[in-house]
């Protein structure tokens, strides 16, 4: 059995095949312009992405780990300090922290959902921790509601990786219906090419609803400075190049409909593996919008069971990914922080059995009813 036409894990050639007018237009008007450095288009795509994630500033930057590293450095705290940040995570998550000279503390996360485990979080904080830094892994939400509060409790900051949930929401008790990325101090996100708003390229940016912090979050994306060659902060050099930020234009009004597609896509892989034998569909917290940027499954946490799952896969067309395989906390990179295997078991859990499906706008129906085909005869 063999799909009907060949299935791509990410095909952004398919994506971008109906929009190619205009990106070749977006390209052709940043090239007569020549402003490649902090053209009109960086402003302008500024200016539209924060009225998207209803009304934040948001400060274009060079990719995604910069901007991580740009809202701890905003945060202005001592060398040595703590940031909780999720035992399971990409690396980039500790590793801007870990580059300032703060210490990465990990927090087991949700089985269900992959993300902080808010009991956890409340557990790890001490008059060390600096921040709270929340993933909102995979396109859903972290458990925001509850870690503002605990935030709020402990007077830190709460800062948000958003770099796989741009256009998630999450709804409070109160009714508030937030976009992911403007509850914390700081949100962040990535522009990465594979990212559900993706560049041509690296790129990234950060939210804020602080219009000061938004200032100084330019300055230390700028060199430090407001006016040239004078600097008030140590800063870096982080900036989306124009092109980057035009071709991003041309995209972001599509962007709510590659998510639908995403979500729909989802609800007939949740179909297919209901009550399945051996695969365990994503949790999803019902306060949150899903955007799908992964949709990620558990298999039986069994020595080889992933690995023969995707061999059958492989054997009938079907790519497929391990995000991630070894936790952060057993990288050889943190090996100075101390941490030994079983201390965060919902981690080192997930690392073993998970698998990413195929997952992106331009999958088509019989591709999708195909893969579900195949997941369903896996025993």
């Amino acid at each position: 059995m063999l799909p009907p036409q060949p299935i791509q894990l990410l095909d952004l050639r398919a994506q971008h095949a109906p929009i190619q007018p205009e990106l070749d237009a977006a390209v052709r008007t940043t090239f007569h312009e020549a402003a490649f450095i902090q053209g009109g288009a960086v402003q302008q795509f500024a200016a539209e992405l924060g009225q998207y994630v209803g009304g934040a500033h948001v400060v274009p930057c060079a990719n995604g780990t910069d901007a991580l590293q740009l809202a701890l450095m905003s945060l202005g705290l001592p060398r040595g300090t703590e940031i909780l940040v999720p035992a399971f995570t990409y690396v980039a998550t500790w590793e801007a922290a870990a580059v300032l000279g703060l210490v990465p503390v990990p927090v087991d996360v949700a089985p269900d959902t992959y993300n902080l485990d808010p009991a956890a979080v409340a557990a790890a904080v001490t008059s060390r921790t600096g921040a709270i830094l929340a993933v909102h892994l995979f396109g859903q939400c972290a458990d925001l509601e509850v870690l503002r509060l605990l935030a709020n409790q402990h007077n830190v900051p709460l800062l948000e990786d958003n770099a796989q949930a741009i256009g998630a929401t999450f709804t409070f008790s109160t009714g508030q219906v937030w976009a992911a990325g403007t509850v914390g101090e700081v949100g962040t996100t990535s522009f990465f090419p594979s990212k559900n708003l993706g560049g041509f390229g690296d790129g990234g940016a950060l939210f804020t609803r602080d219009a000061a912090r938004a200032h100084t979050l330019r300055q230390l994306a700028n060199h430090g400075q407001t006016r040239k060659y004078h600097h008030e902060l140590i800063g870096l050099n982080s900036r989306l190049d124009t092109l980057q930020a035009a071709l991003l234009r041309v995209k972001l009004p599509y962007l709510d409909a590659w998510t639908a597609a995403r979500q729909h896509i989802a609800t007939q892989y949740d179909a297919a593996l209901l009550g399945h034998p051996s695969l365990r569909p994503p949790g999803r917290d019902p306060r949150s919008t899903h955007v799908f940027h992964q949709y990620t499954v558990q298999g039986p946490d069994l020595p080889g069971q992933r690995e023969q799952l995707q061999q059958y896969l492989g054997a009938h067309g079907i790519p497929s990914a391990v995000y991630y395989p070894l936790p952060n906390h057993l990288q050889p990179a943190y090996a100075y922080l101390g941490h030994q295997l079983g201390e965060f078991p919902v981690a080192e859990r997930l690392s073993r059995t998970v698998l990413s499906l195929p997952m992106h706008p331009m999958l088509t129906m019989a591709q999708v009813a195909y893969i579900c085909q195949v997941l369903q005869a896996w025993a």
